[in-house]
């Protein structure tokens, strides 16, 4: 999941819910604002449900209104459309007990009502024109290697145990983070770096689609497993929803690092097309800043 910082108000309530036909519901749950963010960072993101090695706790730390309801209408953050208050001004943390058996489909039902009931969340679906992006093979070809046979080892699931607390990535010569050869996903000061020994380019459109904050389809044609190893400037990058939104300016942003669409032909010799089309959109009418207490 992204990490998030924010100042946030210090509320807590705790719910108790029953589980009913007509009503899917969590059998009790805790939403508590989330304390401050201390030097050494925290962890940020969602675990357990149905699954996950605890199907019966769905816990999350640090996670914005916005990232609550994105994740309870399995939603890309693009397609959200919602006050500016929400991403990410204030931060909770949720524990709630999952009945058993429950399926994945009923476990994001409960987590809808429980934002409607909490949050008084209310929401609406809404076709909208946006700018849709296309992943494609860049003119010379692409630059990238297919992933060897014996995958190396992974990181742990995100629903096992207990996870290591944040430590910041060592820096590079030119400040972005530094490549360690292991799976790594990581922002630091405006500045990210992707590394993945074995990707597909459907995955890699969906990363894409995360950070440019807009459709992106997959169209390369590539259908394996490849290397991947990827630099690029935050700020810009997640400005940009074209190729041609650098301006100009040819010369833009090259002494602050390569933006995302410029790193990808760069560096992986893959490149996006924009055309305009139509995108079902999640629209939050109404949602309270603080949950309701009992």
């Amino acid at each position: 999941m992204t990490r998030a910082f924010a100042a946030f108000l210090v509320i807590t309530g705790v719910g108790a819910y029953a589980q009913s036909a007509d009503k899917p519901e969590f059998e009790a749950a805790s939403i508590r604002a989330a304390p401050p963010i201390i030097a050494a960072g925290a962890t940020v993101g969602c675990r357990g449900g149905p699954g996950a090695r605890d199907p019966g706790l769905f816990t999350c730390q640090y996670m914005s209104l916005s990232n609550l309801v994105t994740f309870a209408y399995r939603l890309d953050n693009y397609r959200l459309s919602a006050p500016d208050w929400m991403t990410p001004m204030l931060m909770f943390n949720i524990s709630a007990k999952i009945p058993p058996n429950t399926t994945r489909g009923q476990f994001e039902v409960m987590l809808q009502n429980l934002l409607a009931d909490r949050f008084k969340v209310s929401v609406h679906h809404e076709n909208r024109e946006v700018t849709q992006l296309s992943l494609v093979v860049a003119k010379n070809g692409p630059k990238f290697k297919e992933a060897v046979e014996t995958p190396p080892p992974t990181n742990v699931d995100d629903h096992a145990g207990a996870r290591a607390p944040y430590v910041p990535p060592a820096l590079d010569k030119d400040g972005f983070p530094a490549f360690t050869g292991r799976p790594m996903s990581t922002f630091t000061n405006g500045r990210a770096r992707l590394y993945e020994p074995r990707m597909t380019m459907q995955a890699l459109a969906t990363r894409l689609s995360r950070q440019l904050r807009a459709p992106v389809a997959e169209a390369t044609g590539l259908t394996g497993q490849y290397e991947i190893s990827l630099y690029w400037v935050t700020d810009a990058g997640l400005r940009a929803t074209a190729p041609t939104d650098r301006g100009t300016d040819p010369q833009a942003d090259v002494d602050a690092g390569p933006t995302l669409t410029r790193a990808l032909q760069e560096q992986l010799g893959l490149r996006l097309e924009s055309k305009k089309g139509q995108v079902d959109f999640l629209v939050v009418d109404q949602a309270e800043k603080a949950p309701t207490e009992n």
